[in-house]
């Protein structure tokens, strides 16, 4: 049933639920969960397909809690997640085109951007600010590219998507975490359309990781949505620091 040893699935549990906890607050929890998949033997390639498998579960989760609690109402960014899942899968469509070693130099750089934005920045809170640009230019400009970054590498997918309806968009916080988990649940099933005929999937493993993935998200997301900009906005710089940190050992190291 299993594509690893039997000892190794509570760990890769593990790692979704903490990947699904994460990722409904910060985004970034791929760096959890791809890195413990590559441990348990999976091919980079491997990795990344059940990875996007799982975390379109979390993904879901988050966005119909978040939807319940009246935070989101997905009818308004149907637009935005069909942009959304046309860049991830197109995205997906051309990793391979893309030098993986351009982007972990690249990245670490733009993530220690983000880290420093939220950190920073003050004013930030769950109030909204004056918009920058209107919804259909951000639709036009800011969601494909993000959905297609998601598609062909993904670290920090929702992170550039809050940091981009916060100031951009002129979203508070908390609204801003609501509305990325609509797009990056669409760029997820977008790039899995592309992963699924390649044959690369753990099917079993990345099913079961989706339960966890599930309860994580679930947890993170009432969590972000009782306590606000006061748990967003810390783990976010943390997740972010963390992700640009593994990328520049990944860059030394390698």
């Amino acid at each position: 049933m299993f594509e690893v040893l039997p000892h190794l699935v509570p760990l890769l549990i593990l790692a979704a639920f903490l990947a699904g906890f994460i990722d409904s607050i910060a985004g970034g929890g791929g760096l959890v969960s791809v890195p413990a998949l590559l441990l348990a033997g999976a091919s980079p390639v491997e990795a990344l397909a059940t990875n996007k498998l799982q975390g379109t579960f979390g993904a879901g989760t988050a966005l119909f809690a978040y939807t319940r609690g009246g935070h989101v109402r997905p009818r308004e960014q149907v637009g935005m997640a069909a942009i959304s899942l046309g860049a991830g899968g197109a995205g997906a469509m051309v990793a391979h085109l893309v030098p993986a070693e351009v982007l972990r130099v690249i990245m670490p750089v733009v993530l220690i951007g983000v880290a420093a934005f939220f950190a920073l920045k003050p004013g930030l809170s769950d109030d909204a600010s004056v918009a920058r640009i209107s919804l259909p230019v951000f639709a036009l400009t800011v969601v494909p590219l993000v959905a297609a970054y998601d598609g062909f590498f993904g670290p920090g997918t929702g992170s550039f998507f809050m940091m981009g309806f916060v100031l951009l968009a002129g979203y508070g916080v908390l609204k801003a975490t609501a509305h990325t988990k609509m797009l990056n649940f669409a760029s997820n099933i977008g790039s899995l359309l592309v992963f699924i005929p390649s044959g690369a999937m753990w099917w079993g493993v990345g099913l079961v990781m989706a339960v966890a993935q599930v309860a994580g998200a679930s947890l993170g997301a009432r969590l972000a949505m009782r306590v606000g900009a006061g748990l967003i906005r810390p783990l976010l710089v943390v997740v972010s620091t963390a992700m640009a940190l593994r990328l520049l050992w990944q860059v030394f190291a390698g």
